[in-house]
């Protein structure tokens, strides 16, 4: 079986922590045979996305820690020609640095772009699940660094058949190869790679807007907002807040929505074939009473 990592995206605020305790446990730390000193800039063998969504005023801010996935079938350990990379027993893949030549194919095969070139010392590195400590070379630190930091464990480590492990894992999804690319998120059965970093709560579309009376110029709260999908028949349902704001999240990447808006004395408002490509801000929309 194997270790796996879990990250629950809805956890992380963006601190940092984890990318900065990568560095400071390998920059300027030689670790060998595991690894080699990574280098003081360019290197992120964690790194923290942060992903803009939606428009002014209703903005969302998306972390995801990225590095590498410990693929079962790793397409670096295919590309490099002379067996420098390697996946031990445990499901860590390693670059040797010993071994490793240079010719930087590994690279070139990462989908998730893991994997860097040391200029100094002409070897490719990349994320080692501080493999080091985890055998015991580092006595101070039990688990890898990032897991050790984060104030609100959005990173877990586990054993992939211990079964709170399991029950996780079946809630979670994998990270789509093209992550810039919406989804973000692959079903693992479809993840050919077959990756040992799982995510939860990856980002999912959301329409919001704000409602509003433009006659007496002032925001509606309590308006019914009913979104439909129109592939599955699906319903999603909220009221406008004092703000006359509302969001509905959670929906899916591609879909194509009708939204209705109603509320007490105003004529109702819909709109349709609002497609989920992107998340959608739909901005003032404005309810008009009804005429006696």
């Amino acid at each position: 079986m194997g270790k796996v990592l879990i990250i629950d995206v809805s956890k992380c605020n963006g601190c940092y922590c984890c990318q900065i305790a990568c560095k400071d446990e390998h920059v300027g730390n030689d670790w060998s045979p595991y690894a080699k000193p990574q280098p003081d800039t360019g290197h992120f063998w964690l790194k923290l996305e942060e992903i803009e969504r939606g428009s002014i005023p209703k903005v969302i801010v998306t972390y995801i820690p990225r590095l590498c996935m410990h693929c079962d079938n790793a397409p670096c350990i295919q590309a490099c020609t002379i067996g420098a990379i390697n996946k031990r027993a445990d499901g860590i893949v390693l670059i040797n640095p010993e071994k490793c030549n240079g010719c930087k194919e590994c690279i070139g095969a990462c989908p998730y772009n893991a994997i860097y070139f040391n200029e100094d010392l002409k070897i490719a590195q990349k994320c080692t699940l501080c493999a080091h400590i985890l055998d015991g070379m580092d006595p101070l630190v039990k688990v890898p660094r990032c897991i050790e930091v984060c104030p609100h464990d959005a990173i877990v480590l586990g054993e992939e058949d211990d079964p709170r492990i399991k029950e996780i894992i079946y809630k979670a999804e994998t990270l789509n190869p093209e992550w810039q690319k919406k989804p973000f998120a692959i079903p693992y059965e479809e993840n050919g790679y077959k990756p040992r970093v799982y995510y939860l709560n990856l980002p999912r579309p959301f329409i919001a807007g704000e409602v509003y009376d433009p006659e007496v110029d002032e925001c509606l709260e309590g308006a019914k907002v009913t979104l439909t999908d129109m592939k599955s028949g699906k319903t999603y349902i909220t009221e406008t807040d004092e703000f006359g704001d509302f969001w509905l999240k959670n929906l899916e990447w591609g879909h194509t929505y009708m939204i209705k808006i109603e509320k007490d004395g105003y004529m109702p408002w819909i709109l349709e074939d609002i497609k989920t490509d992107k998340d959608i801000n739909l901005g003032e929309i404005t309810l008009l009473k009804r005429r006696k």
